[in-house]
């Protein structure tokens, strides 16, 4: 038999089946089989002697297994009643032989059974309480003990913040320790101490320095979409003024809870709201009630209105958007227009908040709400002359944008800023852009010349380092917005490259997607219809046609892409973006560094010429790309930040990367050589080495750009007019004693001029070969060539520095030579249309054809078929 079948041993002197009164194996009755009861041979207290093993609760019952006594017991029939008699192996718990001495946590439970076992008792939940309010009660005091009340003039002790060049050596040392002046509570006046208390703690005078209620309100108004005060008090808020970490970690919570505390009882509640307001951040670098007052109003503390409060009131919520100034360097939704709205209307509600707490009477109510109280405008600080302000300015914005400093916390100072500016590069800069606006600009005498203004950077292809820029006429002058590294001016024609490049990549819906080479022609006349792929036209708002327009209504015919980007023709890269596709055109852009957030967002035919507005260090950046094969490296103003010794992390180089194939941007930078030596950009030949460009001019001639590069050096310099009272682009028809201004004129002339020292004694390492690239896809619609006895030379793309001839087309037009003597040398001229050039200045021939580098006219409006619409050109306005 085999071993799992073999018959137990049975019990000896009865066992079981004797308790139970039934017969032995000697009775000849044969033995229950294992298990026949509900329990094992090996069953759990076998070895307790006692009757009635299994609890028959002392009433004679007997149970067939352990289950069922349990259950006995659970209905109150046996443990309950017969507890006393139970043996210990049952009665006390399982393998419980003997009562176990009482535990110090009861818990699981003792005697209690199921879910009662794990349900603590209320001995235990009342102890386990009071300890734990005892330990907070306890660390509460050692914390309340060990912090000390901080100090207003320990949070005066600001540092200055130094610049350096790139070289190493120092360019500036500017702060915040020189605009800061502590004043006591009989100095400030009581309207700028109300302000505060209706503004950010009603409770200022009730409270003991940390308000929950406080918070609670926050959320609650929070959640109503309505006004909010902070949920910090005054107290807390002067605090995390003085406290050194501005982190939001727990610690830093908890430490600033204690010093609240103990700051409100050790402290007056004038003394609290003395350091609170000399503690403050008013923006502008203004640390303190007295610097803000000589910030934005020029007086002393004591002599601000009621209204003046208010607005000053206002900027404690956050100067970067309720400075009426604006800081669209930090973020581009801080205009002043929409700062000038966001403070004027908390001003609004501040003041009514103190007539509402009885800190205004009615008259002084009316009198503080009729009429807001402009600051003034901004005002050079030490040091802070010349270009030096923009690139402090722009620096600074690299160093919050890629850390977690604050502004307030950065205008403290003791910062050590090295950047990657070239002092030698930004004098050249400078003088090239004061030479040329010596030289053709009388702002003095001609109305025309007034509001001119130029914004222009250098950066290092394969690299992205920006080693010059020019952001304006300097603080002094009053001129606070950086123009190189600000949005808003529309860069016309020189989008062109990336339409271009795009239909070499990702080729047009009639090739099947297949890359399309530069030599594909389209038709470049003038005021032509723009075909959708599926053979529609795009119409005008009333459904009739939009139609494209040129600078001039030369009959260009059909023409190579080449030859179009060479005279800036719009009509062929209006087309050619539609084939394309616009959303592949921005997606080329993107890719070459143009932010998204510049783009226009209409992708519309006029988005093939240029309605987006990158910054000038975009542009720069972005042909860099192509002058460094089709690597791109975001562009970056610093290299090391230091504080306290040490070096802070998050600045290190950008790594270029590979966003294009070189055989593309080689491709482009040969069409854009084509464009120096014999198109709308010749004024740069006058550089004398090998470089690519292109020129861009935009509607209404209100904005000019020349964007140039060559292997070492990419330079984008814009030109423009703004009205000074509301920033509006004006029209440059009449500037410079010329009919408009283009890109490749002045621009062209001072990207020129800087680039010449800029290079001076470097090499002229030129430009990689431009292999053949993509198919010949012409323009649906283009003639089939007709064989002739005699073939006139292809075009081919140059291998070499070399301008490649000029291309024949199959409608009349100048030959080259009859080009350049019209409008080589400059881009003069106006027209409905888009041209980087116009009727020619010539006197001697007023109907030569122009080569269209402006938008396209704009009146062109919805689709019937989207109900969409767009704008032909309105860029600027």
């Amino acid at each position: 038999m085999s071993e799992h079948r073999r018959k137990p041993p049975q019990p000896q002197g009865g066992g079981r089946a004797a308790r139970r009164g039934q017969p032995g194996p000697s009775s000849g009755r044969p033995a229950a089989p294992r298990g026949a009861n509900g329990a094992s041979d090996h069953s759990y207290g076998s070895h307790s002697q006692g009757p009635d093993t299994y609890g028959s609760g002392g009433d004679g019952r007997e149970y067939g297994s352990r289950a069922e006594a349990r259950r006995a017991a659970q209905r109150g029939g046996g443990r309950r009643r017969g507890a006393d008699n139970a043996p210990p192996g049952r009665g006390r718990g399982r393998d419980q032989g003997t009562p176990k001495e009482p535990r110090f946590i009861d818990y699981p439970r003792a005697g209690k059974y199921g879910w009662r076992r794990w349900v603590p008792s209320w001995r235990l939940t009342t102890g386990l309480g009071i300890g734990f309010v005892g330990s907070l009660v306890v660390m509460a005091g050692v914390g309340y003990a060990l912090v000390n009340i901080p100090s207003e003039n320990d949070a005066a002790k600001s540092q200055n913040n130094v610049y350096y060049w790139g070289d190493g050596t120092q360019m500036v040392a500017t702060g915040t320790g020189v605009n800061r002046q502590n004043l006591t509570i009989d100095k400030i006046p009581k309207a700028m101490q109300y302000a505060v208390i209706s503004a950010e703690n009603k409770s200022f005078y009730k409270d003991s320095g940390v308000d929950p209620m406080g918070i609670a309100r926050a959320l609650a108004n929070m959640a109503r979409g309505g006004q909010t005060q902070g949920g910090s008090t005054i107290t807390q808020q002067f605090v995390k003024n003085t406290y050194l970490s501005q982190d939001q970690t727990l610690t830093r919570k908890f430490t600033e809870m204690f010093i609240s505390l103990k700051v409100g009882t050790k402290l007056s509640k004038d003394q609290i709201m003395q350091g609170y307001l000399n503690t403050s951040y008013y923006g502008r670098g203004a640390y303190g009630i007295q610097a803000a007052a000589q910030t934005y109003y020029g007086k002393d503390a004591k002599d601000l209105s009621a209204s003046q409060c208010a607005v000053l009131a206002a900027l404690l919520k956050g100067p970067t958007y309720y400075d009426p100034a604006g800081n669209a360097d930090l973020d581009k939704t801080a205009t002043p227009q929409a700062n000038t709205e966001r403070s004027q209307g908390r001003w609004r509600w501040i003041l009514g908040e103190m007539h509402k707490d009885n800190r205004l009477t009615d008259t002084q109510y009316q009198e503080a709400v009729s009429k807001y109280p402009t600051p003034q405008g901004r005002k050079a600080t030490r040091g802070m002359n010349g270009q030096i302000s923009y690139l402090v300015d722009t620096a600074k914005k690299y160093v919050l944008n890629h850390s977690d400093i604050t502004e307030a916390k950065f205008d403290q100072g003791g910062y050590q800023i090295t950047t990657t500016f070239q002092k030698n590069k930004v004098d050249a800069l400078t003088a090239a852009v004061k030479k040329i606006q010596k030289s053709r600009l009388k702002p003095e005498t001609k109305e025309k010349d007034k509001y001119v203004q130029f914004g222009a950077a250098s950066v290092v292809p394969n690299d992205g380092a920006i080693v010059a820029l020019y952001g304006g006429d300097g603080y002094e002058n009053g001129h606070f917005t950086n123009n190189a590294d600000t949005s808003g001016v529309p860069v016309g024609s020189t989008w062109k490259p990336y339409v271009l490049a795009a239909a070499m990549q990702d080729g047009t819906y009639n090739s099947n997607g297949e890359g399309i080479s530069p030599l594909s022609k389209y038709n470049g006349n003038d005021h032509l219809k723009v075909r959708r792929p599926d053979g529609s036209y795009y119409l005008n708002k009333d459904n009739s046609f939009f139609f494209q327009a040129n600078e001039s209504d030369h009959p260009w015919g059909y023409i190579t892409l080449r030859k179009a980007m060479e005279q800036s023709i719009n009509t062929p890269f209006v087309q050619l973006g539609v084939d394309v596709g616009m959303s592949k055109v921005r997606d080329m852009a993107r890719s070459t560094g143009i932010l998204e957030g510049s783009m226009a967002k209409d992708l519309n035919p006029s988005f093939a010429i240029g309605t987006s507005t990158p910054s000038a260090i975009r542009m720069a950046d972005s042909y860099a790309t192509f002058a460094a094969s089709g690597k791109q490296a975001d562009p970056y103003s610093v290299t090391v930040v230091k504080k306290d010794g040490k070096e802070l992390p998050g600045f290190t180089k950008p790594k270029s990367k590979q966003v294009m194939d070189s055989s593309i941007a080689n491709n482009v930078t040969d069409v854009l050589e084509n464009v120096i030596q014999n198109g709308t950009g010749q004024n740069a030949k006058a550089l004398g080495r090998t470089a690519a460009g292109k020129t861009g001019t935009t509607d209404e001639n209100k904005s000019a750009w020349f964007v140039g590069y060559t292997q070492q050096l990419a330079t984008s310099v814009a030109m423009f007019r703004e009205n000074p009272k509301d920033h509006r682009l004006l029209s440059m028809n009449g500037t410079a004693g010329t009919d408009s201004i283009h890109g490749g004129d002045i621009p062209t002339s001072v990207w020129t001029e800087y680039m010449m020292a800029a290079l001076k004694g470097k090499n002229d390492p030129g430009f990689p070969d431009a292999i053949k690239i993509g198919k010949i896809h012409n323009e649906v619609g283009a003639p089939t060539p007709t064989p002739k006895p005699s073939i006139t030379p292809s075009e081919t793309p140059t291998e070499s520095s070399s301008p490649s001839p000029t291309e024949s087309t199959t409608s009349p037009s100048p030959t080259e030579s009859e080009t350049c003597r019209f409008f080589c040398n400059n881009d003069g001229g106006t027209g409905p249309g888009g041209a980087d050039g116009g009727a020619s200045s010539s006197p001697t021939d007023s109907t030569s054809p122009g080569n269209g580098d402006v938008q396209g006219n704009g009146n062109a409006g919805a689709n019937g078929n989207n109900g969409g619409g767009f704008l032909g050109g309105q860029a600027g306005q």
